[in-house]
Parts: structure tokens; sequence; C-alpha cells
């Protein structure tokens, strides 16, 4: 958590909840389970005496909210709120894009209003930020923040619904995903929606939601405004078919929406480009022959097709 990220669509995170549990195929390879084993556990030097050190483990910050599964780190399912992280964003002087709970959903099942209220009290109080909210339970996020808005008004502020520097988007990895999440995004009132279909895992049709009721055509409300991209990266990676991203950047495109692909992941496959260099191919014991990138994640746009290279911002 800090103003620095390796995560190229945001300048930083802030996490005043950490904890998570998995709620579908998107989050079988989760970063953030990998990211909270790391820091489960502490190790530091103490002093026995004034010749010799010993190195002790303490509690980490994640300690206790991730175990090791058969296939590696999984969240416990426990979430806890972090006092301390709350003020963050009022310290940071210069303005910032902040994706909000990095290592957690704030619309976890276990996480309740009166956190997401003080989250949002936050976020009112330091307006100068942009604040992008990623969730994969949209069925909750359309509730709580009808609970809380009465309360955001009766401490004189605006509806948070037409605060222009809080986003809000959903995760989608399919066409079940998106099927199930979108619909529950766009019914959700918010000055700027987004959706994030990373990790990538089949292809998608998104352009239903990017239509008018009853009219064909682009609309100009109650639909995304903004589509990130992403094969999966990470141990166990799965096949990411540059097809897919093609036809997103196309849907993206036809509807007059800004897409930002993040990253073409550890296992791209797929035609290259026409009349560019095909790379090097390489076998992987889990996702068969892929191109062979120098950045294990895919996220070096120099190293993909010119096609590809597309990542914008929305207005």
């Amino acid at each position: 958590m800090g103003d620095r990220t390796g995560i190229s669509w945001t300048n930083a995170t802030w996490n005043p909840v950490r904890g998570c549990s998995r709620v579908s195929e998107g989050c079988r390879n989760c970063y953030a389970e990998r990211v909270a084993w790391r820091h489960e556990h502490r190790f530091v030097e103490v002093s026995i005496d004034s010749a010799r050190t010993t190195t002790q483990t303490v509690a980490g910050p994640y300690q206790g909210l991730v175990r090791r599964g058969p296939t590696g780190p999984v969240w416990t399912g426990e979430v806890r709120f972090i006092e301390e992280a709350l003020a963050l964003p009022l310290r940071w002087r210069k303005p910032r894009r902040i994706f909000v709970n990095s290592m957690s959903d704030i619309f976890h099942e276990k996480v309740p209003d009166e956190w997401v209220l003080r989250i949002y009290q936050t976020m009112g109080a330091a307006h100068h930020h942009i604040y992008q909210i990623l969730t994969k339970r949209p069925e909750r996020m359309a509730g709580v923040l009808e609970r809380i808005t009465p309360i955001l008004r009766a401490e004189g502020r605006s509806d948070p619904a037409t605060w222009g520097h809080v986003h809000l988007g959903v995760s989608v990895e399919d066409q079940a995903t998106a099927e199930a999440r979108i619909p529950l995004l766009l019914r959700t009132p918010a000055a700027l929606r987004f959706v994030s279909y990373e990790p990538a895992l089949g292809p998608v049709d998104f352009s239903r939601w990017f239509l008018c009721a009853g009219k064909v055509g682009p609309c100009s409300h109650h639909r995304p405004s903004w589509f990130i991209i992403g094969g999966e990266s990470g141990p166990n990676a799965r096949p990411c078919d540059l097809a897919w991203i093609r036809s997103a950047i196309a849907q993206c495109r036809a509807a007059g929406v800004a897409c930002f692909v993040k990253q073409l992941g550890a296992c791209p496959t797929g035609e290259w480009g026409k009349y560019e260099p095909i790379p090097l191919i390489r076998e992987t014991a889990t996702c068969g022959w892929v191109h062979a990138l120098r950045d294990r994640a895919g996220a070096d746009p120099e190293e993909w097709p010119e096609d590809l290279r597309i990542q914008e911002w929305p207005q």
C-alpha cells in the first residue's frame, strides 16, 4: 500500500480493509493472496547481548488473513479494518489516481456498512484525488451505497453518486461473469463506471452494454465509460488469446469508449500481427506453446503488436 505501485492504470493503492475470499475462476491465481502470504510474517533482528543478535519471526500485517492451500496461498475469508490507513489520502497532497482496496473488496460480504461509510467520508474530504473502486460483488454495492447515502447527505455532503472523483467498476473474466456483474454495475448510480476484463479467460461480447434500451447505437448514459483489459500473470497463469483482447478493443472503438490494455499476461497465444515479426515461441507446463516475452507479465507495450498498444483514460 502506498503512493507507488506497479499497476499501470493507477498511481497509488489504498487499503483501509485487508483480507478477502474467492468468488469465481478469476480469483484462482489471485495476485493479492501471494502478496499477503509474503507479508504474513516479518523477520526482525533481536540483540542477545552486545556481541550477538538473532532473527525472530513476528506477526506481519496479513497474519491470519491467508493460509497455505494445496496449490498456493489462499484467503481465509477474514477481513479487517485498518484504522491507521484510513486517513492516508488526506496526507497525500499531490492528486493521484488511487486504487481502493487492491488487497480486498470494499463490498465483501463481511465488510459492514460502517466501514464503507468511513471510507466514503475520507474520499469526500480528500476530493482532490480520483478513487477507483473495483469489485467482484456488485450485488452488494448498490444496497450498501443506498444505505450510507442519507448519512452522507445529513453531514452536508452531496449525493455520492454525483462525485466525479469516485469511479465504480466490476471485474469480469468471461461471458458468464460479465452477464452477472455488468448489469448490476450499470444499475448502480455513479458518475463514472468501468469494467476490468482481467484476467481475460475467454471471449466476451460486451456490445449489449453499449446499446441504449430499445435503440440501436451508442449510449451516452448508463454504460461503462472505460475498459481495462489484461491477460493472467503469475504462477500457473492460464492462456490469453490475443483475439479476445482485439475483440474487446474493437467493441470499445465501435462504441467510442476508452480502453486501457494493461498486459498480455504470462501466456499470450494466437495470431501476433500481420506485418510484424513474430516473437519466439516457448512451451510452458501450464499453457502449452505461447509467445515468449521478456516481461513475465507481458506488461511491456514495446513488446506487443502495434494494434494492441492502447492505453486510454476515461474523460
